[in-house]
């Protein structure tokens, strides 16, 4: 059985081997047990309500319970910016124009921007690529939005998602070599590597604060803002279809994409739904194949798993061993969401 729960300390082991396997552009999850240590302790204390907003977030652990191994990892930082500048890149449109030459011309440019701050943001996505499969990677990424459902209360008006933007399998970002590049003598792993050590904001306050024209790019540089990795691609269209989309802002080292979206306007917001527990010893059968996400909606020991038996009459039927790993009780009540949408 596949659970989501909280991290937890003795999870360090299990998330620095994830980081070593994620690569280039996860500017959260990087191999360095220190600043892992930090984020495991940071969403230890935003549970307990030890940090002011501008420091909260939270990370969830995907585990294999019969190996009681990690093997997946996700989060959902609370309010970005608030503490240190958030940049990214508008990309804008500068026109150009003479009547008496009788020249218009509508220029895309590239601007400096601090306009997601305050927005709460999804981060830290990352699935072991031997657990790629079973819809796990749905899971993973869709129970944050079961989450915030749950606890509107804690998160801001906007939920944002910066993607990965294209890099090729040597690591070099051809967006980075165009603009980035110019103004640090240091290559596109070595920028990133910074930025997941924090150090992002000191890298933006020396980047261009004049709009840079997108047309004086190398095409290849051009080809590749708002454009995402083709390994996360798949997430970009997950994130699409629970109502996030592209709304012109890209990352300042890579360009890519980010998403974001009215958190009201949110699938897992509109559609989620509390139901009432019914624990059967009897063997339960799949009644169909859609899977449901269902969580304790348990805010101190949150928990989810997949169920495929499907709520009937505001009643949903479990065994007992999916009644244990949610710490629910018969007629408690779990919250539960389909995780595919129909059609998708």
């Amino acid at each position: 059985m596949m659970i989501i729960r909280y991290v937890q300390p003795e999870d360090r082991d299990g998330i620095y081997h994830l980081a070593e396997k994620a690569g280039y552009g996860m500017t959260s999850l990087k191999p360095d047990m220190d600043m892992l240590m930090a984020r495991i302790q940071r969403s230890c204390h935003t549970v307990d309500g030890c940090l002011d907003k501008a420091e909260q977030g939270y990370l969830f652990v995907l585990e294999d319970v019969a190996l009681q191994k990690v093997v997946g990892v996700c989060g959902i930082d609370v309010a970005v910016g608030l503490n240190e500048p958030w940049y990214n890149f508008h990309v804008g449109t500068q026109v150009h124009s003479s009547k008496n030459l009788n020249v218009y011309r509508a220029f895309p440019t590239l601007f400096l921007s601090n306009d997601n701050t305050n927005c709460s943001e999804l981060c830290s996505l990352f699935l072991d690529p031997e657990y790629r499969k079973d819809a796990n990677g749905k899971f993973l990424s869709k129970i944050r939005f079961l989450f915030i459902a749950a606890f509107r209360q804690y998160f801001e008006k906007t939920l944002i998602a910066e993607m990965r933007g294209y890099s090729d399998e040597n690591g070099r970002s051809p967006f980075w070599d165009a603009v980035g590049h110019k103004f640090f003598n240091i290559d596109f792993a070595h920028a990133d590597y910074l930025s997941g050590l924090g150090q992002k904001v000191f890298i933006a306050e020396l980047m261009p604060r004049y709009p840079i024209y997108v047309d004086m790019l190398p095409i290849k540089a051009q080809q590749v803002i708002g454009k995402v990795h083709p390994k996360t691609l798949p997430a970009y269209r997950l994130l699409e279809s629970e109502g996030l989309c592209y709304q012109g802002y890209v990352d300042i080292f890579d360009a890519g994409a980010t998403l974001q979206a009215d958190i009201e306007n949110l699938r897992a917001i509109k559609d989620s739904q509390l139901v009432t527990v019914n624990i059967c010893s009897d063997r339960l059968s799949a009644q169909e194949q859609s899977p449901y996400l269902v969580s304790n909606d348990q805010y101190a020991h949150y928990r989810a798993i997949i169920s495929y038996h499907k709520p009937e009459c505001g009643i949903l039927t479990i065994t007992p061993e999916q009644a244990e790993q949610l710490n629910v009780q018969q007629d408690d009540q779990v919250r539960v969401l389909t995780l595919n949408i129909k059609g998708k």
